[in-house]
């Protein structure tokens, strides 16, 4: 019979021993008489890369220790050599079903190539090499799938399954079956592990569990942690027949179990109360401490009840053997009254095993009388309670281990000290009566700390329930409109706008205005236009009317967009083929302009310049000192060379179809697709596009726009939050309406919101009014500099989560309390710059949560993207000839000639049908591949972008219409919907988000203060505005210097000021006391 340990962890996991090597292993294997030990944490490139240099084959899908790194000492007796078997466990944490989920599996694999393959396909969905044990954003069913698909001989076990903070059952993120968690592959997973806190009998309760086969292991995160828990098995030594063996039982042993009651998760409590309950209690107390008013901890214990369908007690049939024991040196610390860590019990248990064996054999085989002739009496006597079960248990809850005693208080008289197992850790008293602790006393002492029971007449008055708060995140039960909304809806004017301010509800006006005119007032489909800011905002307005009125062909016949794809669109049908340019090809014919008219001034402020003036602001050259005249003529000769190559840039859409339209240079019929014109965000809009918006609705019957001036924060894109008074002066009849009843965010937020827009004096404003329920406060952190607030953001995202590790959940638990745990994608990290969303990334990446950054980011400047992006271009459109000139020349270094051009068709002839029919993300790893531009960082960032879309040339138009919001790259190659999302506070507009955290609350930053670009101080205000009413339930403020003008003037008691270094430094202490553990 073989004993098998195989989920262990290496020294690459978090809150490991830095012992946990290969040569560690097997030592403690050979102490304690393991014969297969599983490697840990597979998915690690440098524990894998340390494994292939420490191991060499043996048996089939086993592993040795290399004799060389073999740790030599006094033999023991009946020494067994340990195999190792590729293990693994990986951390899933998602949403499903509503719910945030997390669960860890536990993966056996035949050998170090297959993990080397499920590495390399994990990697492209998180971060792999922050933790021995990743965190991944993905459903347990599609990481059995992957399992399954790249390994059919790997074994997938759901580990620990009752731990209350990351299991299949567990009490907190857990699931109520297994076939809601694995779906159709349930028929795949085969086996269950206990773990800690649960031994057979507490699952064979559960009838749904009959068909698995039960496994146990140690988890062990240190060497000697090794065989806490242990799987026996009756099989050859090979890989296929223990497989065999989980999977099926022939050949399953049994297990060696902790005492259930010795997990630090048995029973229900609250550890920092010293509160311990059974799982009626917990129902008496509504799931209360009765000393705190917080949520209560449940326990392994609890949720087996809430799950078993049999009485406790019952035997399954067929059940495997399982013996309960507890670890030699325990027994030995406590015969000798010190703890199992003193060096005399660590110099006797040496000494044991010296002479009887290892320690397995010791516990379970030896005869009682030769260990009485090594270790004497108290031993001997011990071992041989431990046999028969004849031991006292104090069970674990929250946290705190439990308390396993051989001997009565009466028998230990005569001993230096007590029996107990485990007194480094200072748990729980007897039957959890007080014992009545002494003050300050030391959790190192022997003995035991007592758990505070609370009798039932005391119930009454210690017990003080929160008021349930409201747990819906969406708009509160209300009819489908409220009457300013319906009015908006429903108004005939020929001119109407509306001022929607933040959570008002704009979005379904808007989508309920379009229902109107299709339903009531029987208006064509094709005859309406709706101008959008963003395509993603387009996309979703299809998505909304195609799922209210069930009409797929009414959302496609009307047109939708943002104003640069509605004119790009229109250009088309009027014969023009627009080709646009890349950055590149801009930045090349604005050098060639510079030189050829002699002005002064950098590429990039040229290109500037000129977006400025097509939008209708001043140039902007005062600090360049260049005469309005040299300008003009600069600009007429950057213009010339566009016609001449008939190159686009962004702004000329709307310009050449506001001037084909003035000047009559348009088809027939072209109106009918504006006689209903609907432009949300108008606040936004500059000259160019005001223009625009008068030229169509002046062609057709009804102009609906809708927005907020106070949301108005693209001024220097020409817009102006006066642009509602411009309208009203345009046209005389205009009818106003203005919505004020705000369904996203709380009461807390509203009011930040308020104390940072208005002004003093102001009387036309009037403050949004609430219709969620209180939530908690504004929180302001002060951290100690620009990387602590990063840091601080991270980890406070790993709190909001519920804890990422298990030291992290426990804490979170605590800190929570009643607080909804939140889903990775109901959190946003919203920066000024950026700069700072680097910053944030770079340590969300160390953190290993899932994210996703939005924006139009730097590296998409980067020569390789950009002589990629011009091929693509060619691919598109074989006319492109700018774009593949500059491409071969850039891309390849060809002077453009003959030759040159018949090589770029081959190449063309090749990548075209691939850009055509590959998924943007196979064909961008194709072509990065063989232009060997793999090793890119830029290329690396905008591969990540191409998960986002299902063919390369709707990737295409994005990049070249999209705006900030519009542009996203996923952390990785793999996109899971779970993720946080980081952006700016400029791409946040339109969104909303459960969480938002606002990075930078810094004078300087916001409003942002910079010499060569002065800012516009009441725009800023807006744009923090913005920021803040983003978010719907919890909004946080971080600063490491002097704090933002606007939240100077906030009234007192409006925010909660925190201080991050003081938090990280509690922190930090609550972790090492927890680790010492």
């Amino acid at each position: 019979m073989y004993i098998a340990d195989l989920h262990i962890h290496s020294r690459y996991s978090r809150a490991t021993s830095r012992d946990c090597t290969p040569e560690h292993l097997d030592l403690w294997a050979r102490r304690k008489g393991i014969h297969i030990v599983g490697t840990g944490d597979f998915t690690h490139p440098a524990w894998r890369e340390e494994l292939e240099e420490k191991l060499e084959p043996a048996e089939d899908g086993f592993y040795v220790l290399k004799d060389e790194y073999r740790i030599r000492e006094e033999r023991i007796p009946h020494e067994v050599i340990p195999r190792f078997v590729v293990t693994g466990e990986i951390s899933s944490i998602y949403k499903k079903n509503g719910k945030v989920r997390k669960v860890h599996s536990l993966i056996l694999l035949p050998g170090l190539e297959d993990a080397e393959k499920i590495s390399a396909r994990l990697e492209q969905i998180g971060n792999i090499h922050s933790d021995g044990r990743p965190i991944l954003g993905l459903d347990c069913h599609d990481l059995l799938e992957i399992i399954l698909e790249l390994c059919p001989k790997a074994v997938y076990v759901p580990a620990h399954i009752w731990t209350p903070h990351f299991s299949l059952f567990g009490a907190f993120s857990g699931f109520d079956t297994v076939e809601e968690c694995f779906e159709d592959l349930t028929p795949y997973i085969h086996a269950m592990e206990t773990g800690l806190s649960s031994d057979p009998p507490m699952n064979w309760r559960v009838s749904a569990l009959d068909r698995f086969q039960l496994i146990s292991n140690s988890d062990a995160h240190s060497p000697a942690k090794l065989g806490r828990e242990a799987t026996l098995f009756d099989i050859p030594m090979e890989y296929e027949a223990m497989a065999e063996a989980i999977q099926t039982g022939k050949g399953l042993g049994g297990t060696i179990e902790f005492f259930p009651e010795e997990g630090k998760y048995h029973m229900d409590g609250h550890r920092k109360c010293n509160l311990c309950l059974t799982p009626s209690e917990t129902l008496k107390y509504n799931g209360k401490c009765p000393v705190c008013g917080r949520k209560i901890t449940i326990g392994v214990s609890h949720r087996v009840e809430e799950l078993a369908d049999r009485e406790e007690g019952y035997i399954r049939e067929n059940a495997k053997r399982f013996e309960s024991l507890v670890p030699l040196p325990e027994v030995i610390g406590a015969s000798i009254g010190t703890s199992a860590a003193s060096k005399k019990a660590v110099r006797e248990y040496h000494r044991i095993l010296a002479e009887l064996g290892p320690e397995f054999e010791i516990l379970r085989n030896l005869p009682l009388e030769d260990i009485r002739r090594v270790s004497g009496d108290r031993v001997a006597e011990g071992i041989g309670r431990l046999r028969d079960g004849r031991v006292e248990r104090i069970p674990g809850f929250d946290g705190e281990y439990g308390v396993i005693r051989l001997f009565s208080a009466e028998e230990l008289n005569n001993t230096e000290g007590q029996m107990n197992f485990f007194d480094l850790l200072g748990t729980a008293g007897k039957n959890g009566e007080s014992s009545g602790r002494e003050e300050g006393k030391s959790r190192r002492d022997a003995g035991t700390v007592p758990m505070m029971k609370i009798p039932a007449e005391e119930n009454e008055t210690l017990k003080a329930p929160a008021e349930e708060i409201c747990k819906d995140t969406g708009i509160p039960a209300a009819p489908v409109l409220n009457p300013e909304q319906e009015y908006a809806v429903r108004c005939n004017a020929p001119h109407i706008a509306v001022i929607a301010g933040p959570g008002t509800g704009k979005t379904k006006t808007l989508v309920s205005r379009l229902r109107f005119l299709m339903e009531y007032r029987k208006v064509r489909p094709s005859d309406i236009t709706a101008v959008t800011f963003t395509n993603q905002a387009a996309a979703e307005m299809r998505e909304r009317i195609e799922r209210e009125t069930g009409k797929k062909l009414a959302a496609r016949s009307m047109q939708i967009g943002t104003f640069h794809a509605i004119c790009l669109n229109f250009l088309k049908e009027q014969g023009e083929q627009p080709i646009l340019m890349t950055d590149e090809e801009q930045r090349r014919l604005a050098e060639e302009t510079i030189v050829e008219s002699g002005i002064s001034i950098s590429a990039k402020k040229f290109l500037e310049s000129v977006s400025r003036s097509k939008s209708g602001l001043p140039a902007g050259l005062g600090e360049e000192k260049i005469p309005d005249a040299l300008w003009q003529q600069a600009y007429g000769i950057y213009e010339e060379k566009k016609r001449y190559g008939n190159l686009w840039d962004f702004d000329d859409l709307l310009l050449r179809t506001a001037d084909r339209i003035e000047s009559g240079n348009v088809s027939d019929g072209w109106e009918k697709r504006f006689r209903y014109l609907l432009v949300d965000e108008f606040q936004d809009i500059n000259q160019a596009q005001f223009r625009l918006v008068k030229l169509w609705s002046r062609a057709g019957r009804e102009l609906f726009v809708i927005g907020d001036p106070d949301q108005s924060i693209y001024g220097f894109r020409g817009a102006d939050a006066a642009c509602f008074d411009k309208l009203s002066e345009e046209y005389s009849d205009l009818q106003f309406v203005e919505l004020k009843e705000n369904y996203r965010s709380s009461p807390q937020i509203l009011n930040a919101a308020w104390a940072v827009i208005s002004q003093d004096g102001e009387q036309n404003r009037r403050p949004l009014c609430a219709n969620c329920p209180d939530n908690v406060p504004v929180r302001l952190v002060h951290a100690g500099s620009p990387m602590g607030e990063a840091v601080f953001i991270a980890k406070e995202i790993n709190r909001l989560v519920g804890g990422i590790g298990m030291l992290e959940a426990h804490q979170a638990a605590w800190d929570m309390g009643d607080r909804k745990t939140r889903g990775f994608d109901e959190i946003a990290v919203l920066c000024r710059t950026h700069h700072q969303a680097e910053l944030v990334e770079k340590c969300l990446k160390q953190e290993s949560i899932p994210y996703i950054v939005a924006g139009r980011e730097d590296f998409l400047t980067d020569s390789a993207v950009q002589d990629s992006l011009c091929f693509f271009r060619y691919l598109e459109d074989s006319g492109d000839l700018p774009s593949v000139r500059l491409c071969a020349e850039r891309l390849w270094n060809l002077e453009w000639n003959d030759m040159t051009a018949e090589a770029v068709r081959t190449v063309g002839e090749k990548f075209r049908p691939l850009y055509r029919k590959k998924k943007p993300q196979k064909f961008m790893e194709q072509w990065m591949d063989e232009m060997g531009l793999s090793d890119s960082p830029a290329m690396q960032k905008l591969l990540q972008m191409t998960v986002f879309y299902k063919a390369m040339p709707e990737f295409m138009t994005a990049l070249d219409l999209g705006v900030e919001s519009d542009l996203k790259r996923c952390g990785t190659k793999k996109y899971t919907s779970g993720a946080v999302t980081i952006m700016t506070l400029h791409g946040s507009k339109g969104l909303e988000f459960p969480v938002v955290l606002i990075y930078g609350a810094d004078q300087g930053s916001i409003p942002l203060e910079n010499e060569k670009h002065p800012s516009d101080p009441e725009e800023e205000r807006r744009l923090f505005y913005v920021g803040i009413t983003r978010a719907k339930e919890e909004l946080l403020l971080t600063t490491s210097g002097e704090i933002s003008e606007f939240l100077v003037r906030l009234p007192d008691g409006l925010v909660q000021e925190e201080n991050a270094v003081k938090k990280r430094k509690e922190e930090n202490w609550h972790q090492m006391s927890l680790f010492e553990m």
